[in-house]
C-alpha cells in the first residue's frame, strides 16, 4: 500500500481508503488485492498533477505511441511500477503493477487524448 500512496501526495494519504481482498491463484497460491475508489475532485486532480509531473517525458511518449491499448470507453488505464512507485518514482511497467484507471466523461478516444495533453499526462 505503500507504493500506491506514493502516486498521491501525502496531504492526500489520510482520505484515500483501500479494502483488502483475499484471493487464490490458478496454482492455489495467496493474492492480496488492495483496491479504492477515488470521487473526491480534489484527490483526483491532486492524483493527476502527481502523475503528470512525475511521468517521464519518454513514459508519456510511449503512451502517445500506443494510446489506442490504454483508453476504452472513457477510461484511461495505467500500469505503473510498483518498485519504483516504493522509491517514490512514477514510470510505466508490465511485470506486477500498480493498475490504474482514470475516467473521464467523454468516451471518445481524441477527447479522452485531448484532456490527458491538457493536463500534461500526455505530450
Amino acid at each position: 500500500m505503500h507504493a500506491v500512496r506514493n502516486l498521491f501526495p501525502p496531504e492526500c494519504w489520510d482520505d484515500i481508503v483501500f479494502r483488502r481482498q483475499s484471493l487464490y491463484g490458478h496454482h492455489k497460491n495467496p493474492i492480496v488485492l488492495f483496491g479504492t475508489r477515488i470521487k473526491d475532485k480534489q484527490i483526483t486532480r491532486a492524483f493527476v498533477e502527481n502523475l503528470s509531473a512525475n511521468l517521464s517525458t519518454m513514459d508519456k511518449q510511449i503512451l502517445i505511441e500506443d494510446i489506442g491499448r490504454h483508453v476504452e470507453k472513457g477510461s484511461l488505464y495505467l500500469r505503473l511500477d510498483k518498485q519504483a512507485a516504493l522509491k517514490g518514482n512514477l514510470r510505466l511497467s508490465k511485470a506486477d503493477p500498480i493498475r490504474v484507471r482514470v475516467r473521464f466523461r467523454k468516451n471518445k478516444l481524441e477527447d479522452v487524448i485531448q484532456i490527458c495533453q491538457e493536463l500534461g499526462i500526455l505530450p
